[in-house]
């Protein structure tokens, strides 16, 4: 292919308007961006999984596969010296490589091979001798007209990813490639193509390494698809492979859908590409299996389009009709010798593999007596702070209390936190002896926070947080009910939201020193006598 006459302009402008190919809402031209492999939903029923019966949709079946492309925390591009760093000026990270200028010589980042490894091995895949190929298409933000990605042989194959309740979903392979450059469109509608007057294009991202996550057509629910994204994503933070920040791109998602009747064939699949948040492949995932049912049942065929999740209005909208790798005209990248990681290199990267996100949720679950799948565990988890709860615990803290403390209370705080464990294991055992209440060790936690710790004792006695004897609180619940003998009576005739009332009315008298807890298990036991 002829040179664009403009690409001697790309190195000094910010922004680059490609000169040589008119943006037309309806064009011809169309972008091609990944050969189905794994995700193709045919006859021939690629996966044994079977939906159960609550799983399946007015008597359908649904059939989803994941293709999810994830950006490696490198400093450099895949195949150049070009800073791969997001959020600079636009195209300050070039060079003649990411541009394809004659002449021009890829070199393989050994970083980025490592990362995908780790990724690779993390997802229990088999790490194996691969090679790179040219897939060829044209597009403005490509601007060799070929990407560097793999073909038959990918580096990682056969791995698999469990999620809640033993779900195993299959994972084909993972593979390395190169990204694209970033088109930007002006004055159409939320910046999408169809309607734009113009669009300029940022090389910074085009050529950053890649690793493209394929699943087997496992999953069965969008619930199951949202599980397996967020724990996709807590995999690659904990081994340090990518940021995943979906919100910057760093973290796309192509969503395989089909339907079809159980024991049937597989039904036609459709892909929703590059959608960017775990909720929005939800929604999309229930639109598009909805609209294929509908279609079906009023005597219409699939067709195998590629599509776009339109988030705001809630819907899928055809890109294209059906593509298949042989468009992209793949052949082996003549300027690339095959990779072959040998043995002791895998397990060099095996053994350096920290503990993944699964394991370590099992491990705080077991020490703080919570359910794995909770919200407190998982939060924990995905900011990296377990190991502060089992700090706080080997202390002496009451590990159940530090888990909850750590939810509420660090979330701007780094994995290990500025608080000395200690000192929330001294507020945790206050709290569970009764010498505060869980109003006040909120204070005193949030002051623990701000100030970077603190002796909690003194602060409790700064404050007059102390606790109440038991004679001295019965006397108020005593004249809690004798000044509310109304809600006395109905609590007794069993309506227990009359205790509300009770409670509160003691907490007022006591000026908040009262234990909510105690006073509520003194008022039962006033209400059986």
């Amino acid at each position: 292919m002829r040179a664009c006459p403009s690409v001697c302009k790309f190195w000094h402008p910010r922004w680059v308007k490609p000169r040589c190919f008119k943006w037309q809402p309806n064009s011809s031209v169309r972008r091609e961006r990944e050969p189905k492999r794994a995700c193709v939903v045919n006859a021939a029923n690629p996966s044994s999984v079977v939906a159960t019966a609550e799983q399946l949709i007015d008597g359908w079946e649904l059939v989803v596969g994941l293709e999810v492309h994830v950006e490696l925390a490198t400093r450099t591009k895949l195949f150049s010296a070009s800073a791969n760093r997001f959020g600079d000026e636009p195209n300050t990270h070039i060079d003649p490589v990411t541009l394809g200028l004659p002449g021009a010589l890829p070199v393989l980042n050994r970083h980025a091979v490592e990362l995908a490894m780790r990724l690779g091995l993390a997802l229990n895949c088999r790490v194996q001798p691969c090679t790179f190929h040219r897939k060829n298409y044209f597009y403005p933000d490509l601007p060799k007209a070929y990407q560097v990605s793999q073909y038959d042989q990918p580096l990682n194959v056969d791995g698999f990813l469990m999620l809640p309740g033993d779900v195993r979903i299959g994972i084909e392979r993972a593979h390395l490639e190169e990204d694209t450059g970033k088109s930007t469109h002006f004055g159409g509608a939320e910046g999408r193509i169809a309607g734009s007057e113009y669009s300029l294009i940022d090389f910074n991202r085009a050529g950053v390494p890649l690793v493209e996550i394929v699943s087997r057509p496992d999953i069965r629910t969008s619930e199951q698809a949202k599980q397996y994204v967020s724990e996709l994503r807590a995999i690659l933070l904990a081994v340090g492979a990518s940021d995943a920040k979906m919100e910057e791109g760093s973290m796309r998602c192509d969503v395989n859908v089909s339907v079809h009747k159980p024991g049937t064939a597989f039904g036609t699949r459709c892909e929703i590409k590059n959608v960017n948040s775990i909720r929005a492949v939800g929604r999309a995932i229930d639109y598009e299996a909805r609209r294929q049912i509908d279609v079906i049942i009023s005597g219409g065929a699939i067709k195998q389009q590629t599509l776009h999740w339109d988030d705001a209005a809630g819907r899928t909208n055809v890109l294209r009709t059906k593509e298949d790798a042989d468009d992209y005209r793949y052949f082996l990248e003549p300027d690339l010798v095959p990779l072959a990681p040998d043995t002791a290199w895998v397990e060099r990267v095996r053994a350096a593999l920290p503990p993944l996100p699964a394991a370590r949720r099992a491990a705080l679950a077991t020490l703080t007596g919570q359910a794995r799948e909770s919200e407190a565990i998982a939060v924990v988890v995905e900011r990296g702070q377990d190991s502060y709860v089992s700090e706080v615990a080997k202390v002496g803290g009451d590990a159940a209390r530090a888990l909850v403390y750590v939810q509420q209370a660090f979330a701007d705080e780094p994995a290990t936190p500025r608080v000395p464990a200690g000192d929330i294991a001294a507020l945790t055992l206050m709290e569970k002896n009764a010498k505060i209440t869980s109003t006040q060790a909120k204070t005193l936690l949030a002051d623990l926070v701000a100030n970077g710790g603190g002796d909690v004792i003194a602060m409790a006695k700064a404050k007059g947080f102390e606790s109440m004897d038991t004679g001295a609180l019965e006397s108020l619940v005593d004249a809690a009910i004798a000044a509310d003998p109304d809600a006395w009576a109905k609590f007794k005739a069993g309506e227990q939201k009359a205790i509300g009332a009770l409670v509160g009315a003691v907490m007022k008298s006591s000026k908040g020193k009262a234990d909510g807890k105690a006073v509520t298990a003194l008022l039962q036991a006033k209400a059986n006598t």
